[in-house]
Parts: structure tokens; C-alpha cells; sequence
């Protein structure tokens, strides 16, 4: 339960009125009795498997896609009735319009954006477009000040002293990394160093979620009226107008006084926001800073502390993984062509993403009208469809030994051939989407790629790490479609031991 009382109050409302309307929804789901079921089908026996997806998600999925041999079928989750697509179904995703499969409207069902955060995210996401062009196309012009804010969060964090060993909680430290960096490259600074925005921005994805898994246990006429009595949304919110509204006031005035440019003029996604001329108030724009924090923050701090938990798990690899940094490094500094050349460490990133990536489901999709896929598979106007990303990363059809955590995957298969960019991490193709697939592939995907090839550069070149008390890896927490690493893990850092 919450530590808010008017929280508690609303959850218990919400389990009053849950039983009822979910059955009613759950009858519902004639439309889709031409597709085959994973588990059962039939109302109440469905309540099992509902509850079952949200804790054993993976096997669900792998279950079906065994059963069905790669075609389409339907589970349950608490909110709705899926359609579970297959792999020939990619090219159905990729080529239809927004107006026909949307992200937009799959994930404002689920994540509830118009009531927790605004309408305007979803009626109208240029804040994407801005972040498509800005964080892939013009990444060199602030690697610089990101680089910098890794590397000074890590001394100043860690705080190591002389070769004295230190024990640190993995995800807590890897986040409030990850927000400084991040924010280095959103808000700069000195707002990206405050320490209650730091906390803001690790708590408000938390709080966002919370407020939705209560909002999806109402019917939809109820949730306008309750998402208003839901306080930490909100709360997040005037938090962060309060920090952002001097800083966006005096750039303001600094356009006023100056025009579109002068001589120190910030180069970070609030100030691009501002540039654009589309939204102009404090709320309006503190809107969109959260946004892209919320989509950003979480699914890097839970890759880069995934990928340490692999490199504590196996510390034959650092050698190898360190030559291949000190080398780059010496030879082109530490710049943005430096990260594109850092090709094991890219594969080893790669490759924590195929087998603990965020989401176990990582393109979803929401039918705005009736559609065929090519496969002839009818698909209701409304029908959510998700594409199983664990079931695909574990294909053995598509790798060797799939189950196996094996670093230098993606390397070996780059270096057979002259397309090494398929292999990276960044790169989509119908065997590997961490990111997602086609036009609406994560437009900070290579925010979030130079950010971990950074972060994790400099723990070759400056730490040595391993376990505070154990020798495997932790098993990651599966939760719904989430694939969590265990934020409960401690880590021991010192400084890098030169032999």
C-alpha cells in the first residue's frame, strides 16, 4: 500500500468496483473468439489467467508461441483481452499508418497520459519529432557536456577513497547517474546536479505507474473523476514547475532581449522546446521535460545495472572489454567517434538487452479501425497487439544457444560480414528490437546508446567490480510485461587496480 492515505482510499474503491466491471469487460471478448487462447478463455476460470500474465508474462508467451507455431493468439491481462502477433506480422506493424495501428493510443490506454500527465503529450507528440532529430542527428554537439557529467557523477557518487573496496545498491547509484546525465542533456545545468530534482525524476516514473495500475481497475467513464483524486502524478508535476519555471523564464527573457541566439545560449531538449515556438507556458513545457525523462530515465538505469550484474557474473571479459576501450580512447579521446568504434562493448550491452531488456513485449499497438493482417488474421478495431520481444530474442532458429549470456555475439556476427550495423545496439531488424520496430523505433535510442557505452567505458577504465556477496547474477523480477533488475543487489566498487 501507499504511504498516502487519499491513495489507499482510492485502491480500495478501486478493488470494490474492479470485480465487477473486469468481468463485464472480460465477457466482451467475442470479437476476438476467432483467435486461438493461451489459457482459459471462458469467464471467471479467465481471472487465473489474468493474474498469472502479470507475474509469469515470459512463459506465457513462450508458451503460445510454441503452441501456435508463430502465428497469432490472444491472452489476458487485467485490463483487456491481446492479440499476441508473430513474426511475419512485423512487416503489418511496419507498414501500416498511425491512423490504422497506433503507439500513441496503445500506450495512453495503458499508461493513462491524458489524465496523469496531459493530453496535449499524446494529441499532439511533437516533443518525438524534436527528439528524433535533435538526439540522433546531432549527437556530437552535446556528447561533450553528457561525457562530462558521467564521469563527474561516478568520483563525486562513488567517492572511493585510495584502493579501499566500497559496497553500493546497483540500481539506487545507477540512477542517480543516469538522471544526471540524462539531465545534463535535457535541462543542463546547474539544474541537472540539484539533488531534488534528482529525486524527482528517479521517483515520478514510479509515481505515474502507481497512479495507472490504479486507473486500470476502474471502468473508463470513471476514470476522468478519479485520476483527479490520484495525488502523485500531480504532485510530480508541481514539483517540477517549481524548479523549471525561474529557468525557462529567464531564457524568455533572454530571447526577448537577444533574439533566437546569444553568446552562451543554452544547447540542451528544454531550450530546443522553447526554440520550437509551439507551447510557451511553465506547465506546458515542464509537461514535456517529464515526458521525456519518463521514458528515458528508467530503461537505462535498468540496462546499465543489467549489464553490471553480467560483467560481475562474468570478469573474464573485462580484460578484452578494456583493451578495446583504452585503445579507442588513446587514439580518439573521449568523443562520439570514440563510442561508435567501442565494437565489444557494444556487443556486450547488445547483448544484456536480448536477454534482459526492459520489456517483454517492446512494440505494442493499438487498432483504430477493422484490418487484415497479411497473413489473413482479422484484427477489431481496438484490439491492442503486442509483439513477444522475449519469445524473439530467444529464437534458436536465429541464435545459438540462445539462452546463454554470450558478450561477443553481436561482435562475431558484424565481423563475418560488411554489415556490421545490423549487429549494434541501436539497430532494428526482424530478429532484434529492444527499441522497438519501424517509423516509431525509439527516437533517444542513441541518447540511451552513447549514454550506456559511456557510462560503461568509464567503469572498465576507472573500477573494479563484483558482488558484495554473491558469484551469479540475480535473476531479473518479471512484473506484467516489465523485466526489472533486482533493485536489492549491492555491487562493490574501488578504483581501477593497474597491473
Amino acid at each position: 500500500m501507499s504511504d498516502n492515505p487519499l491513495t489507499n482510499y482510492v485502491l480500495a474503491a478501486a478493488i470494490c468496483v474492479t470485480v465487477p466491471a473486469v468481468a463485464l469487460k472480460l465477457l466482451k471478448s467475442s470479437n476476438l473468439d476467432h483467435i486461438p487462447s493461451v489459457g482459459y478463455s471462458y469467464w471467471p476460470a479467465s481471472y487465473i489467467s489474468a493474474f498469472k500474465y502479470m507475474s509469469s508474462a515470459a512463459q506465457i508467451l513462450q508458451e503460445g508461441y510454441v503452441k501456435y507455431k508463430g502465428a497469432p493468439f490472444k491472452i489476458l491481462t487485467l485490463n483487456r483481452w491481446v492479440v499476441v502477433v508473430g513474426r511475419q506480422n512485423l512487416e503489418d506493424i511496419k507498414r501500416a499508418t498511425d491512423d490504422e495501428l497506433s503507439l500513441v493510443e496503445a500506450v495512453n490506454d495503458t499508461i493513462k497520459i491524458d489524465y496523469l500527465i496531459g493530453p496535449a503529450i499524446s494529441s499532439d507528440p511533437y516533443h518525438i519529432s524534436l527528439a528524433r532529430i535533435r538526439l540522433s542527428r546531432k549527437l556530437g554537439l552535446y556528447y561533450p557536456d553528457m561525457k562530462d557529467e558521467v564521469h563527474i557523477a561516478f568520483e563525486e557518487i562513488l567517492s572511493l577513497k585510495d584502493n579501499a573496496w566500497k559496497s553500493v545498491v546497483a540500481v539506487a547509484t545507477v540512477r542517480e547517474i543516469v538522471c544526471r546525465a540524462s539531465n545534463r542533456v535535457i535541462v543542463g545545468l546547474p539544474l541537472c546536479r540539484d539533488p531534488d530534482w534528482i529525486d524527482l525524476n528517479a521517483r515520478y516514473a514510479v509515481d505515474v505507474a502507481l497512479d495507472a495500475n490504479i486507473l486500470n481497475m476502474f471502468p473508463k467513464f470513471l476514470v476522468p473523476f478519479v485520476s483527479k483524486l490520484l495525488p502523485n502524478s500531480a504532485a510530480g508535476i508541481k514539483r517540477a514547475m517549481k524548479h523549471l519555471d525561474p529557468l525557462i523564464k529567464e531564457r524568455f527573457r533572454c530571447m526577448k532581449e537577444h533574439g533566437d541566439e546569444w553568446s552562451d545560449k543554452p544547447n540542451d531538449f528544454l531550450q530546443w522546446l522553447i526554440d520550437e515556438k509551439e507551447e510557451c507556458t511553465t506547465r506546458q513545457l515542464s509537461l514535456r521535460v517529464l515526458t521525456l525523462s519518463f521514458a528515458s530515465i528508467h530503461s537505462t538505469t535498468n540496462t546499465c545495472t543489467q549489464a553490471l550484474y553480467n560483467l560481475a557474473a562474468h570478469p573474464q571479459y573485462v580484460e578484452p572489454l578494456r583493451e578495446e576501450v583504452d585503445a579507442v580512447i588513446r587514439e580518439h579521446g573521449w568523443t562520439k567517434e570514440a563510442m561508435v568504434l567501442m565494437q565489444k562493448v557494444d556487443s556486450f550491452l547488445a547483448e544484456t538487452l536480448r536477454l534482459e531488456g526492459v520489456l517483454t513485449t517492446s512494440i505494442q499497438r493499438k487498432a483504430l479501425k477493422d484490418m487484415t493482417l497479411l497473413d489473413g488474421t482479422f484484427i477489431p478495431k481496438g484490439t491492442h497487439l503486442y509483439v513477444p520481444t522475449y519469445v524473439f530474442h530467444r529464437d534458436s532458429a536465429v541464435y545459438e544457444n540462445p539462452g546463454i549470456f554470450d558478450p561477443l555475439r553481436f561482435f562475431r556476427l558484424g565481423d563475418d560480414g560488411n554489415e556490421s550495423g545490423r549487429h549494434q545496439m541501436v539497430a532494428m531488424n526482424r530478429n532484434y528490437f529492444p527499441f522497438g520496430y519501424g517509423k516509431h523505433a525509439c527516437p533517444g535510442r542513441f541518447l540511451a546508446a552513447d549514454e550506456l557505452k559511456t557510462m560503461f567505458a568509464h567503469i572498465l577504465t576507472s573500477y573494479d567490480v563484483k558482488f558484495e556477496d554473491r558469484v551469479s547474477r540475480p535473476a531479473s523480477i518479471y512484473w506484467d510485461s516489465n523485466v526489472i533488475a533486482d533493485p536489492t543487489v549491492r555491487l562493490m566498487f574501488r578504483k581501477r587496480a593497474h597491473n
